[in-house]
């Protein structure tokens, strides 16, 4: 029999290319280019399988009923790039890759609290422009992180994580904000308190951590209205999706001082990022680094090839999202 064909939209670790191969009809993308929408509609035609990422819009005008593509085997947590509707309803299996990078995103998560609290990226310019001229008492002034309370907001694998690096290492106090309840334990392990609703968990927090899934029901979850039920000395981060956060309202807020920094990972229209933000020295901005560490990745990859292999032989994908 002839081999599955499948197409993977952007170049993955060796290890997993490898394994690709030796059991695919597989075409890889060794340069790296982010396929066009007009790609995409061309591969579901071509293709039994494909095995996008976060920068792969597979919406319905990809998706159709009657194509080749069988199954999409998405590499990441997060699936909002893709229209699972449409999947359903042409019968095409959806899978991800979850477990895998919750410690990595968490540690970046922190990451970002850590450099927009003690002011890290603004300290750094400031050195490599050849400003500084010394320890003096009132420079780069931040704010305190220990002992200060932290809103989690999603409290699944990535949540719990980054609740376990606030509370053990730096002795934060944990509020939670989830769309389910919380088993007590789970709560216990972290001295966390889960909160009735976001409106009542944000005037609570210091810093408030993103780790909610993204789509349509989630879209501009944090808005002007609830940015301002923040207190003006709060500190947003977003590790999650950008389309969590409206940007252009976090932009207004931190020009006002309605809110004292922004720590971002993830953004609305990636790669473009609001121009606003790019300027403001109380924004930590990185390219979208949550799972980048060559153990991850190299997880994330095996972990969607399993899935991929476990379809092909007939059996329930682990990580079915569809």
């Amino acid at each position: 029999m002839p081999k599955p064909k499948v197409l993977v939209t952007r170049a993955w670790p060796e290890a997993v290319e490898a394994r690709l191969k030796a059991n695919y009809d597989v075409t890889l993308n060794p340069e790296d280019v982010i396929h066009s929408a007009s790609d995409l509609r061309a591969a579901a035609g071509e293709y039994d399988a494909i095995l996008p990422t976060v920068t792969d819009r597979l919406g319905a005008d990809v998706i159709q009923p009657g194509g080749r593509l069988r199954f999409i085997g998405n590499c990441g947590v997060g699936y909002s790039h893709i229209d699972v509707a449409a999947a359903k309803a042409a019968g095409i299996v959806v899978s991800n890759t979850p477990d895998v990078l919750s410690d990595c995103t968490a540690d970046i998560a922190m990451t970002l609290l850590l450099m927009v609290a003690r002011r890290a990226g603004e300290g750094e310019r400031f050195l490599r422009a050849g400003l500084w001229e010394g320890w003096r008492p009132g420079q780069l002034i931040g704010r305190k992180v220990s002992g200060a309370t932290i809103g989690i907001v999603g409290f699944g694998r990535i949540g719990q994580a980054m609740a376990a690096r606030a509370r053990h290492g730096f002795g934060m106090k944990v509020l939670v904000q989830n769309r389910s309840p919380i088993a007590p334990e789970v709560l216990a392990a972290y001295g966390a308190r889960q909160v009735a609703s976001l409106d009542e968990l944000l005037p609570e927090v210091d810093f408030l951590s993103l780790h909610c899934p993204g789509g349509a029901a989630n879209r501009h979850l944090i808005d002007a209205r609830r940015l301002a039920l923040m207190r003006p000395d709060a500190f947003l981060i977003n590790t999650a999706r950008g389309e969590v956060v409206d940007e252009a309202a976090l932009a207004e807020a931190l020009a006002a001082g309605r809110l004292a920094g922004a720590g971002l990972d993830v953004y609305e229209e990636e790669p473009k990022v609001t121009a606003a933000l790019m300027g403001m020295e109380n924004a930590a901005l990185l390219p979208h680094l949550g799972s980048a560490t060559r153990e991850t990745r190299d997880a994330m990859g095996h972990r969607a090839v399993d899935n991929l292999d476990a379809f092909f032989a007939g059996r329930e994908p682990p990580d079915r999202v569809a």
